[in-house]
């Protein structure tokens, strides 16, 4: 099962069909929609990713100017189910006149969304903006339509593509509200997140969310297989030039390149952020009915080390807010992964957990030393994502030298390549049989631990940190599993004092490692 092109794109809700248009209104709309081409000095020159940086410089040496509120403040005060009334209409979509691969169409303001963006249409070296429209969209049961100002501007935009037959357009990739955007790969549904750029986030101060005010969409070749997106970003901190080559398929892959300049000096920047939502799963103190065994778009935070040691750590629902960085001297990539894919460990029939993508970034080069900080924030509902992680470079961005990272972005399913060796496929936790301890039962699983005989002696070598008696290992033992074909490790630890408590843990045979490195953060 998978996004469609007339599906609403809702991490929690399911989609609604789009209603077709009236083909009396379609060239009215169209010449709507189609301004004059406007030639850019030096017509000989392609529009390009250098373009919007020398933008985003000349807008980073004046003062940051608050965005003119244009949408009218009854917009904002629609319900969801009266936003989501608000459809395209499919037929108006960009480049369907043309033999394109790939259609886009747009986003109405209005509820969340009170904040209007630019689009243009880039083909070679003329650039033409789109021009927004009351007609481009059916308004459904909603009786307001005539009181929608003709300039009001789109919310954002979504691309279409064939990803499951060569006939039907799906929908791939969203932008929308911020700096965010999400994609999909061909058998998934939406679901986690990414943003642009991640900005104080976890300081006392307050986070700041920047935001993209201006996009250019470079038309394809009939042939293409990506599509390049340009977009402009903003806030009062810094701006920023980024380029987004989107290729969908069976995975979405995105390569971005970033360009920033600061206005002033934030005191941390955190690179290629994704985001997601986990309200609760096997390792949650449940205090709440759920019919559903699991809620999450994502289920663990994955890293891969320039070491080349990987580290697998289970989200969960805190009591409180809770920050955790690791350290290492390089990166060799990060995600949000949804690894549970079995429907028996969600039953919902609405939202399909187990069919959210994961999120997957690669850098392009040398990140240099810095940390990934994961942010979980305590949520009692499954309406807002409460997961955020991203890269902290130790060389944070300076004032007055522009700041270029790059990075490929895969919206994706499961990938037996990450990690290559034995995974951790289930965290469960309880109070166990030794006073005031807690018990941790970790399942690990992969082709080589399931080729182990159950009469070899695989062995769990759990760590804890700090080492200053924050914490004892009261006993463990490791045992082959039948019902996964892997191997489980049991462990008990009892905290000595009210300090979280860092723990690892993984399997070895002899002197072979055979699975990823598991990690927890006890909080006594």
């Amino acid at each position: 099962m998978g996004c469609v092109s007339d599906e609403r794109p809702d991490a929690v809700l399911p989609a609604r069909a789009l209603r077709g248009a009236r083909a009396a209104r379609r060239l009215a709309v169209l010449a709507l929609l189609a301004p004059a081409v406007v030639p850019r000095a030096g017509a000989a020159a392609t529009f390009g990713f250098e373009d919007v940086a020398a933008k985003a410089h000349h807008l980073a040496v004046k003062p940051f100017e608050v965005p003119k509120v244009r949408v009218p403040e009854w917009l904002g005060k629609i319900t969801y189910d009266q936003w989501r009334d608000i459809r395209f209409r499919p037929n108006q979509a960009l480049w369907r006149e043309k033999t394109s691969p790939f259609q886009v169409q747009f986003f109405h303001p209005g509820l969340y969304y009170d904040r209007t963006v630019k689009v243009n249409v880039v083909e070679g070296a003329a650039v033409r903006r789109l021009d927004f429209s009351p007609s481009v969209f059916d308004y459904g049961r909603n009786d307001f339509a005539s009181k929608v100002p003709q300039d009001l501007g789109f919310a954002g935009f979504r691309l279409h593509t064939p990803i499951k037959t060569r006939d039907y357009f799906d929908e791939v990739i969203v932008f929308l509200g911020a700096s965010y955007f999400r994609g999909v790969g061909r058998d998934q549904v939406f679901g986690m997140s990414a943003r642009g750029l991640a900005i104080d986030t976890a300081i006392p101060s307050g986070e700041e969310f920047p935001y993209f005010k201006e996009f250019w969409l470079a038309t394809p070749t009939a042939k293409a297989k990506d599509v390049t997106v340009y977009a402009l970003l903003d806030s009062p901190s810094l701006t920023g030039a980024y380029r987004f080559v989107i290729q969908p398929g069976e995975q979405t892959v995105v390569n971005i390149d970033v360009r920033l300049f600061l206005r002033r000096q934030p005191q941390k920047i955190g690179i290629a952020p994704l985001t997601s939502m986990f309200f609760h799963g096997e390792n949650t103190g449940r205090q709440f009915d759920d019919f559903r065994p699991e809620v999450h778009d994502s289920d663990g935070l994955l890293v891969a080390q320039g070491t080349g040691e990987w580290l697998w750590r289970p989200l969960d629902n805190p009591r409180s807010l809770q920050v955790d960085k690791f350290r290492m001297p390089g990166l060799r990539g990060f995600g949000l992964i949804q690894r549970d894919r079995d429907f028996a460990s969600y039953q919902d029939l609405e939202t399909h957990p187990e069919l959210r993508p994961s999120g997957w970034v690669t850098p392009h080069g040398d990140w240099g030393a810095g940390s990934v900080e994961v942010v979980q924030i305590p949520t009692k509902s499954d309406t807002n994502d409460n997961v955020v992680v991203y890269w902290v470079p130790d060389n944070q961005p300076k004032l007055g030298q522009p700041y270029d990272v790059s990075y490929t972005l895969a919206f994706c399913g499961d990938d037996p390549s990450r990690p290559p060796g034995g995974r951790t496929i289930a965290t469960r936790r309880d109070g166990g049989n030794k006073e005031n301890a807690q018990r941790f039962v970790v399942d690990f699983a992969g082709r080589t631990l399931d080729a182990i005989p159950a009469d070899q002696v695989v062995r769990g070598d759990v760590t804890i940190a700090p080492e200053d008696d924050a914490a004892e290992l009261l006993d463990q033992h490791v045992v082959k599993n039948p019902a996964t074909g892997g191997w489980r490790l049991t462990f008990q630890v009892r905290p000595k004092s009210k300090t979280p408590v860092e723990l690892r843990a993984f399997l070895d045979k002899g002197s072979d490692t055979l699975t990823e490195t598991w990690s927890y953060s006890l909080v006594p």
